[in-house]
């Protein structure tokens, strides 16, 4: 037997990693630049260290000292008119090459000797030089631009996800860009998608944590780099993947572990990939120990379902132990259980999922599965540069590892 909680809208104003899945359905679709980074050259030294023999040396004839803290100082004549961004011609002005031996080094060109490089990069930094993100897009192909696609959630309730997405593309020499939309039909998808290709990126992370969405159906150009955030197995589409099954059924055993007879489970939505593994996990480990599992409470992600779901396993002397999906829905069950009159851990133990940073403040301190979101951020991009640059990927579905952080909301029962 399934339960379950039909509560309403979800709760403003708070980020989750997992959004309510209740709402108006109202398309929306974003499209900005996610706390870019400016571009910074650079700065690894060539292995070669001169032109070839019957080349000019690189154009850096005229010679221009540096003070004791790294500024140049310059030859006669402006190094930039005022009014304006300090131009290629002015960085080749200020440190005294050519302006084809800036470019060279821009372009990160082993023909440049090392005192040079060293010359041309202060000269950039002292005059605040940028270079020509559209110029550098032509001559090399790529806009060093990455997506993010966000479709049937909000991209921004994954924050540490965007945060390990966007490090890693910084370090690689990339920016980031996100669109998406929460409604999941097809023509606000689509909208979506062509929103984020008409900039040109080099690749896309896809989020996409809905069954019902079809990512190989989407109209992505063929040619282009794509990984998915979690995602179907068999599907043309890469994907990175936390072991939501692997984290579940740790949950469960430790709580059998303890002595409890039965575990309850409060999952969230139907239709989500979280919900589906970590379902799959908590069955698992009941089958694996020979017992029955008992109806399925469904919630919906929030604070909300989890409390009324917490309302019903109050009033069951049986459930002295649950595992909820999420760590949203572990606080409202807290709140109902205190309030009808059952304690944590003496008379219920409660795992939750994910690890938010509250977990810790929980009343009493949330035992809760560990998901290592930064790392998935981290892994997608390094899969991405891989198709990007032509590499072949050891794996095309690596698996995210989750842990259990144990405290003091379980505990033998009593």
């Amino acid at each position: 037997m399934t339960v379950h909680m039909n509560v309403g809208p979800p709760q403003p104003g708070r980020q989750s990693p997992h959004p309510s899945s209740s709402g108006d359905g109202a398309e929306r679709v974003l499209s900005e630049p996610l706390r870019t980074r400016e571009n910074r050259v650079k700065r690894s030294a060539p292995e070669g260290t001169g032109a070839p023999a019957n080349q000019a040396p690189t154009g850096d004839t005229t010679r221009a000292a540096t003070d004791a803290h790294g500024h140049i100082d310059a030859p006669a004549g402006r190094t930039s008119s005022p009014g304006r961004p300090p131009s290629l011609r002015d960085v080749a002005r200020l440190s005294g090459v050519t302006y084809q031996t800036v470019s060279r080094v821009i372009n990160d060109s082993p023909k440049v000797r090392d005192e040079t490089r060293l010359r041309v990069l202060a000269a950039i930094e002292q005059l605040g030089f940028r270079p020509n993100g559209a110029a550098r897009a032509l001559a090399s192909g790529r806009t060093q631009v990455l997506g993010v696609l966000s479709l049937g959630t909000s991209a921004y309730e994954t924050p540490s996800t965007l945060e390990g997405i966007e490090s890693a593309a910084a370090s690689a020499g990339y920016t980031v860009t996100f669109a998406g939309t929460r409604a999941p039909q097809l023509a606000a998808m689509r909208k979506a998608v062509h929103a984020l290709v008409d900039q040109r990126v080099d690749g896309v992370i896809l989020i996409a944590p809905l069954i019902s969405i079809d990512v190989d159906a989407l109209p992505l150009p063929p040619s282009l780099p794509v990984v998915a955030v979690e995602g179907a197995p068999g599907s043309r589409v890469s994907a990175v993947v936390i072991d939501q099954v692997g984290g579940s059924r740790a949950a469960t055993k430790h709580l059998l572990g303890l002595g409890h007879r039965n575990v309850w489970h409060i999952a969230g939505p139907q239709g989500w990939f979280d919900s589906r593994g970590r379902e799959e996990g908590w069955r698992s480990a009941l089958a694996e120990a020979e017992i029955e599992p008992p109806p399925l409470l469904v919630g919906d992600w929030g604070h909300t379902s989890g409390y009324e779901a917490g309302r019903i396993l109050s009033g069951l002397a049986e459930a002295t132990a649950v595992f909820v999906a999420n760590d949203d829905m572990a606080l409202g069950l807290l709140r109902a259980l205190h309030e009808g009159g059952r304690r944590v851990p003496e008379d219920v133990s409660v795992v939750g999922f994910d690890d938010l940073p509250e977990a810790a403040y929980m009343q009493p301190p949330l035992t809760t599965v560990r998901q290592e979101f930064f790392e998935v951020g981290q892994q997608s991009i390094r899969l991405l540069l891989d198709q990007i640059d032509g590499r072949t990927s050891a794996e095309t579905r690596p698996v995210v590892p989750t842990r259990l952080v144990l405290r003091q909301s379980t505990a033998p029962p009593f």
